[in-house]
């Protein structure tokens, strides 16, 4: 059995997958399988994976479902993957020909009590997505990494199997295609810290048609995902101002359900009733935003 798991959600991408394949195959290790998570494709996303399995160059799984969004991907791939480690690597980005060897290695170092590893993104100029991680920081929690530290940009998690095991999958909501990823994250660094490594794992691009350039329309289309997202970001808080802002938040995600009770499951209802006016006001400029 491999070691890792690379998966990628995808969603007619079959445009821009080559490029993915192609870094794959250059790995400089092949103790990893890469599962493909088709998210119910019309385009020839399909055959074009089917071609690249009859040439056998790398181990691929193959798994075909109906249309639900990125975190029901998530789920399924959650569901099927069988190896000690797992990491996302979504379908317009790439990795660099080391990155296996240097997840491996680095996790062979690691504190196996950790829930994974933290790597760096880069973009294809080689600049880093944000900041590096302090060279003091052995360990930390996804949250204290960009609260406490202060540290800015996308990183990328490899996390054991048998830890995203532990939690809960994604809800599935009707009509809705969105749930924040990060609400995983944020659960998991409750018992869990990660293991630091300041090296690139993954080559990123955020195409235009991507769900972080189109967060906006998300809101509108989600507003359950999103709610449940801000639920679980006021549990977890142990900031007043953070509190705030999520729950003006989730205020808004219920108007847009057209839910007027704020506080059935909210865990911060009395700071949630402070931020009834600024999540009404909030979810005016959202609408103001959208008709733009």
């Amino acid at each position: 059995m491999k070691t890792l798991t690379i998966f990628t959600p995808t969603y007619n991408r079959a445009f821009c997958l080559h490029q993915l394949y192609d870094s794959l195959v250059a790995q400089t290790s092949q103790d990893f399988v890469w599962l493909v998570i088709d998210d119910g494709s019309t385009d020839t996303t399909q055959s074009l994976i089917a071609s690249w399995t009859n040439e056998n160059k790398i181990e691929i799984q193959y798994i075909h479902k109906e249309n639900q969004g990125m975190h029901s991907a998530h789920n399924v791939a959650y569901i099927n993957i069988m190896s000690e480690l797992n990491v996302c690597i979504d379908s317009d980005d790439f990795m660099p020909n080391t990155a296996v060897a240097l997840i491996l290695n680095s996790w062979k170092k690691a504190d196996k009590t950790c829930a994974g590893l933290i790597g760096l993104d880069a973009f294809k100029d080689g600049s880093i997505v944000g900041q590096l991680i302090p060279k003091t920081l052995q360990t930390t929690s996804l949250n204290d990494l960009y609260f406490k530290y202060k540290v800015l940009g996308d990183k990328k998690v490899v996390i054991k199997t048998s830890v995203v095991r532990e939690f809960p999958l994604y809800p599935l909501y009707e009509n809705e295609k969105l749930v924040p990823l990060g609400v995983l994250y944020l659960m998991i660094d409750q018992k869990y810290k990660w293991f630091c490594v300041n090296e690139v794992f993954c080559i990123v691009e955020y195409l235009e048609d991507g769900s972080s350039r189109n967060i906006l329309q998300q809101y509108t289309k989600s507003p359950k995902g999103f709610g449940y997202s801000r639920l679980i970001q006021m549990q977890y808080s142990k900031s007043i101002p953070y509190t705030f802002s999520r729950a003006m938040h989730y205020i808004s995600s219920c108007l847009f359900q057209r839910k007027f009770d704020f506080f059935s499951g909210n865990p911060k209802k009395i700071i949630t009733l402070f931020a009834i006016p600024a999540g009404v006001a909030f979810h005016l400029y959202l609408l103001f935003k959208l008709k733009k």
